[in-house]
């Protein structure tokens, strides 16, 4: 291998890796999570002063409003509402229950327009019937586990800032500004119901009710009580803001140790439909008993229905709460 042809190949090698970089740098700039808080924060500058000043609040129209009322007049209708908001989903509790119910009623008679058995259908409609409210449960579990992550900077950042000579007022502002979403929008609202004249208990109360988490209670607790009967609060987050990652550190400890009876329940839910998946491929005939057969549909009914009670009772056995 002459000289020339080692310096082409390095050269080539440079170039290569340098266009790599700066394709990177390029994405990074417009793309990156700093790159959007950076973007997010210089939008909400430039906005409409006149906008962002108003004290006039108007609530986002829900769909389906009368089926909404109708349900809010129930103690569980308003349950069900408080549970579908905290997901922060663009959809109302009336959807919910309506587009469960035609996804059940599809799954339900589906298999009876093309000549299956009711048991079949049964248990397609309830299927179809749970994914609204997994997709609902799932997205809240997710902004839940969030906002549980972000809670402690934010205690710390209105701690320093209370130190630094700020009011409780102040405070949450910074914390609307500096956290993201999702408590960066719960904050965000604390701040303007407050600084629109709502009273700072109510308003607390209101923070409570947006995030279900026993921290955010006692946080606002915490609030109401030194704003009662004075005290440190700086102190008092600071003390708040310790147990809150104790706590966290706890249940990621206990995940870990917990992970082997989670695999396990993954494995043996999985398993049935492996093995039954496999054997259809090696002998279809030998499994079809199973699907053209009356006793054999009961079979796997009761076998659905006994699985699903085992995965519930591992679920009970692993999920320990902190």
């Amino acid at each position: 291998m002459n000289l020339s042809f080692a310096l082409f190949a390095v050269a080539a090698f440079v170039a290569v890796v340098l266009c790599l970089e700066g394709l990177y740098n390029l994405w990074s700039s417009r793309h990156s999570p700093e790159a959007r808080r950076i973007a997010a924060r210089l939008e909400a500058l430039a906005g409409d002063p006149v906008t962002r000043a108003s004290i006039e609040r108007v609530e986002q129209a829900q769909r389906l409003p009368r089926l909404n009322a109708l349900l809010g007049q129930a103690a569980a209708g308003l349950a069900l509402q408080r549970w579908v908001a905290t997901s922060a989903l663009k959809v109302s509790a009336a959807e919910l229950v309506v587009v469960s119910a035609a996804l059940g009623l599809l799954g339900a008679t589906l298999p009876g327009l093309l000549g299956k058995a009711p048991v079949l259908g049964a248990a397609l409609g309830l299927a179809l019937a749970v994914v609204p409210w997994w997709r609902v449960a799932h997205c809240r579990q997710r902004r839940i586990e969030r906002i549980e992550r972000q809670f402690p900077q934010a205690l710390d950042l209105m701690s320093r800032a209370m130190r630094a000579g700020h009011a409780f007022a102040a405070a949450v502002r910074m914390v609307a500004e500096e956290l993201p979403d999702p408590l960066g929008q719960d904050f965000r609202m604390l701040f303007d119901e407050m600084n629109y004249g709502v009273p700072a208990h109510t308003a607390l109360a209101h923070l409570a009710e947006r995030v279900p988490l026993q921290d955010v209670s006692y946080f606002a607790v915490a609030v109401m009580i030194q704003r009662e009967s004075g005290g440190n609060l700086a102190e008092l987050l600071d003390k708040i803001s310790a147990i809150v990652r104790e706590r966290l550190k706890l249940h990621g400890e206990i995940r870990t140790l917990s992970a082997e009876g989670r695999l396990s329940a993954l494995i043996l839910t999985a398993l049935p439909f492996g093995v039954a998946a496999v054997v259809n491929v090696v002998n279809p005939r030998f499994m079809a008993v199973l699907w053209t057969d009356a006793t054999g549909l009961r079979m796997v009914g009761a076998a659905l229905f006994m699985m699903v009670l085992g995965m519930l009772w591992m679920r009970k056995i692993i999920r320990i709460r902190v």
